[in-house]
């Protein structure tokens, strides 16, 4: 993240604090136009949030609410905006999909910031490269069932985009034969360091 030096006594676009000479600031564009406005470093996160493109960042469309809620899982597990995971997919990619490929998108991204990324790429250390699947859950609102499957053992986990605890450890096994469809229907791979990538990721890029 970069910070500017405030040389003006300017408000904080959010909070409307005046900022103190010399303290630091962020400049966003609020309609994602040329205007830029002073946001200081406690407010960074809710313009963020807001879905206000940062001075010198891409202004390719993508789902303005992944955006929102990226920031979101980076408040959550702890981790600085500049420190995320990239996304699994290409902003070429993003902007071929519909918005129900977007949201299986987000979902996995959600996934790939959690500490149990680090539990699938340990057993897959061991195990070999698993079979995995991201399910929508019918009735819920954004909610997914991630299933990680090798033949001697599987995980289930339960991502929820609208939730403090957007993921979680619901259900294990050990016999391919004990899930039930959807949740054999293959539609993600798994790569080395444990990132779940859908397969929309295999669309062929423009150009």
């Amino acid at each position: 993240m970069r910070i500017s030096r405030n040389e003006f006594s300017k408000p904080c676009a959010i909070c409307g604090r005046r900022l103190l000479m010399g303290e630091q600031f962020s400049r966003f564009s609020p309609s994602g136009d040329s205007e830029l406005v002073e946001v200081c470093r406690l407010c960074y996160e809710k313009a963020v949030d807001h879905g206000w493109s940062k001075e010198g960042a891409p202004t390719t469309p993508t789902r303005t609410e992944v955006r929102k809620k990226r920031g979101l899982m980076a408040s959550l597990f702890g981790i600085a905006q500049h420190e995320m995971e990239e996304p699994v997919l290409t902003e070429p990619i993003l902007r071929r999909l519909g918005e129900d490929d977007l949201v299986v998108v987000e979902a996995a991204d959600v996934f790939n910031t959690s500490p149990y990324r680090r539990t699938i790429s340990g057993v897959a250390r061991s195990l070999g490269e698993p079979h995995a699947s991201i399910v929508a859950l019918s009735g819920m609102k954004e909610e997914f069932v991630l299933t990680v499957a090798w033949d001697l053992s599987w995980y289930q986990y339960r991502i929820s985009l609208e939730s403090t605890q957007p993921v979680r450890l619901v259900e294990r096994g050990h016999e391919l034969h004990e899930l039930k469809q959807p949740f054999t229907n293959w539609n993600a791979r798994v790569e080395e360091d444990g990132r779940i990538v859908p397969d929309v990721a295999r669309i062929d890029s423009l150009g």
